[in-house]
């Protein structure tokens, strides 16, 4: 789905078929709302010739804008939601299906002097109705698979009374009733050091990496992680960066906030409380927070 892996999981056989029936019926409302690159409600508000009045935005597409304005400013706009013309200009401007694969050549990105114009900042959200400068194209990539998580998992557990775990290419939600641990290997690719958690029902796991959704273009190597101080893929300081959260959007803000952060990452994740991983260009691991340094630990 959009590319990635989705699974389901259920403790309870004989809900499965329902749970399947709300995550297709969900996912299909989220791509006709919320897709770059369908016929989709975003990719008509993008495509306005001018949006200076406002548009009436749905229920669903108005929530996973507001989502992603909030993890805006909750980093600072370093998961910002203006990227969509960003993102065109280096070439993901379709599937990623669709796209050159990167061919991993050594010395990846380069970077850029030119510094870009904050656009989260410039965007309002009233209500249903939204303004967004006709400069800028709205790519909400970076929260709305893992809202989706949670959306799919609170209402499979809410209408099945289940247990599930829901993950949508590396964005993880789990919901129930009961005090089940669900086990989890956190390992980006084969070969990347692996580490298996447990987490709690109702908590999120989210895993930003530089090393997936690459593709070339101009014959440079790119990865889908943005610097909106640039506008080009962030420095690939980490390969990985994993973290454990209340819910699925706040772990994926933090991890790719980190992705974007490079250097930093680390004392900011601990200035945030956050329980994360991060794996090193060279494979060396930094943890924060009470993400568990044995691999046999589990993080409250």
């Amino acid at each position: 789905m959009w590319g990635v892996t989705a699974r389901i999981v259920v403790d309870r056989p004989d809900a499965l078929v329902e749970a399947r029936r709300i995550a297709d019926a969900e996912l299909a409302a989220i791509t006709s709302a919320c897709s770059r690159f369908t016929d989709s409600e975003l990719s008509r508000v993008n495509d306005a010739a001018t949006r200076g009045d406002g548009i009436e935005l749905s229920p669903l597409l108005a929530e996973f804008v507001a989502v992603a304005l909030a993890a805006a400013a909750d980093t600072g706009g370093d998961v910002d939601p203006t990227l969509g013309g960003d993102l065109d200009r280096l070439g993901y401007d379709r599937d990623f299906a669709a796209l050159p694969l990167d061919g991993r050549t050594a010395g990846g990105v380069t970077a850029s002097v030119a510094t870009r114009r904050p656009g989260w900042s410039r965007v309002a959200l009233t209500g249903g109705v939204l303004r967004l400068p006709d400069d800028l194209r709205l790519d909400l990539g970076a929260t709305a698979k893992a809202h989706a998580a949670d959306r799919i998992a609170a209402r499979i557990a809410g209408e099945t009374g289940t247990d599930v775990l829901v993950e949508l290419g590396g964005d993880l939600a789990t919901a129930g009733r009961s005090g089940r641990l669900w086990e989890i290997l956190v390992q980006d690719l084969p070969g990347d050091p692996a580490q298996q958690i447990a987490v709690p029902n109702g908590a999120g796991v989210a895993t930003s990496s530089t090393q997936k959704r690459r593709w070339r273009s101009d014959g440079r190597a790119r990865h889908h992680i943005l610097d909106p101080r640039f506008g080009l893929p962030a420095e690939e300081v980490w390969r990985t960066v994993t973290v454990a959260a209340s819910d699925c959007v706040r772990a994926n803000t933090l991890s790719t906030a980190a992705i974007v952060r490079g250097r930093r990452s680390p004392s900011w994740l601990r200035e945030r409380g956050a329980d994360a991983r991060l794996v090193g260009t060279d494979g060396s691991i930094v943890t924060t927070g009470r993400w568990p340094v044995d691999p046999e630990g589990v993080p409250q």
